[in-house]
């Protein structure tokens, strides 16, 4: 007999969002909230029902994973059933506060970046060489002029400032061990593109860069697909090396907050030096979340965030997608 495709549904109720749960195997639940759009709102309830879980866990539960409007919860079906869960989960739901209401605990991560640097632009070199020559954003040997033309900026260094202007808000971990999906706090940093086709076979561990409207950072080397514009130090270290990651090998948790500040490469060469050798100094400080102040900025913003996102819109009309 199939399973039903929805186990239950919580319609939304003043300023909390609907909420559906779907069966996803023997041993999880997937909640959903709201609808299938990018709404940060949304991962603000996310990150919210996560602490709660965390802090008060039902019994039987496993893990919980979250995404952008999502959690995935895990359970020990020998110490509760998915009926028992579900009502658990339920009830956490009917107990969270309304979005504007909410407080949510945060860190505020910063990381060093150097823009254009050399990793990235070997990158390019390798996927030019080896996969695809005539791809339109890797004209010139790098990702970063794409970026800047697909979103009608002045230049590069209008990208860099758009990057460092705001804090990046990480919703989720993922697709890679410690993996941040990061998305500017303030709207009107909003940048787009599209993603490499086909992706590349390479990309060095620390790059950052942009698919769509998520920045993120590479944790460890790998094939990717975002357009890189810079590197930072390392987010993820399953060996231990530094002694910020003696607790935990990922440095950026869901709901933290990352301020980048630009250096030159050889000042980054020099703190990734540093890291390995146990004597570089992150700045991580704990810095509460209080959406509604998040959310006043971004009403007091929203007519030059229109008006930027429409110029965006223009610009990317008149640029080859990859």
């Amino acid at each position: 007999m199939t399973a039903p495709a929805i186990i239950a549904a919580t319609p939304a109720e003043a300023d909390r969002p609907p909420v559906t749960y779907r069966p996803a195997g023997d041993r999880h639940i997937l909640i959903e909230y709201g609808e299938a759009e990018l709404d940060l709102r949304l991962n603000f309830f996310v990150i919210a029902v996560l602490d709660r879980l965390r802090q008060d866990p039902p019994a039987g539960l496993v893990e919980a994973a979250p995404g952008l409007r999502s959690i995935l919860v895990a359970f020990d079906p020998d110490q509760t059933t998915r009926a028992h869960l579900l009502d658990a989960l339920t009830a956490v739901h009917e107990q969270q506060g309304e979005i504007s209401s909410l407080v949510i605990p945060s860190r505020r991560i910063t990381l060093p970046i150097a823009f254009d640097d050399s990793s990235s632009t070997e990158a390019v070199k390798r996927y030019t060489t080896t996969i695809r020559k005539d791809a339109p954003n890797t004209a010139g040997g790098n990702n970063i002029d794409y970026v800047v033309e697909y979103n009608g900026l002045a230049d590069r260094e209008a990208l860099y400032e758009t990057v460092l202007a705001t804090e990046w808000w990480n919703a989720f971990t993922g697709f890679f061990p410690g993996l941040p999906f990061m998305f500017p706090l303030d709207t009107r940093r909003e940048i787009t593109v599209p993603k490499y086709n086909p992706t590349r076979t390479w990309t060095a561990e620390g790059a950052v860069g942009i698919g769509g409207s998520c920045v993120a950072i590479y944790p460890v080397e790998s094939p990717g697909g975002y357009q890189m514009f810079g590197r930072t130090v390392p987010i993820f270290d399953i060996l231990d090396r530094h002694r910020i990651f003696a607790d935990d090998p990922l440095l950026i948790r869901p709901g933290d907050r990352v301020q980048f500040v630009r250096v030159s490469e050889d000042e980054l060469l020099e703190f990734r030096r540093q890291v390995f050798e146990d004597r570089y100094e992150y700045q991580v400080e704990d810095a509460p979340f209080v959406v509604a102040d998040h959310l006043a900025e971004t009403e007091k913003n929203a007519a030059e965030a229109a008006a930027l996102r429409a110029r965006r819109d223009e610009a990317a009309k008149n640029v080859e997608v990859p």
